[in-house]
């Protein structure tokens, strides 16, 4: 349970840092090109894949003695 939770949270925490940058540079360059839809969309597939990578790698790491 605790690898599923430290995973699902990693994968909020790239979704929230995908937003953060969007937002950062649609305040520094302007616009974008996406809308608001859209970037919700990415920063959800950006949220499942680094959940998905962070699940896979933490047994790694634990070996290695990097957690």
């Amino acid at each position: 349970m605790t690898r599923t939770r430290s995973a699902l949270l990693w994968g909020a925490v790239g979704a929230l840092a995908f937003l953060v940058l969007v937002q950062t540079y649609r305040l520094v360059a302007g616009s974008l090109g996406i809308d608001l839809l859209a970037g919700l969309g990415i920063a959800l597939l950006v949220g499942v894949v680094v959940a998905v990578v962070s699940y896979l790698t933490e047994p790694r790491l634990a070996t290695k003695g990097r957690t």
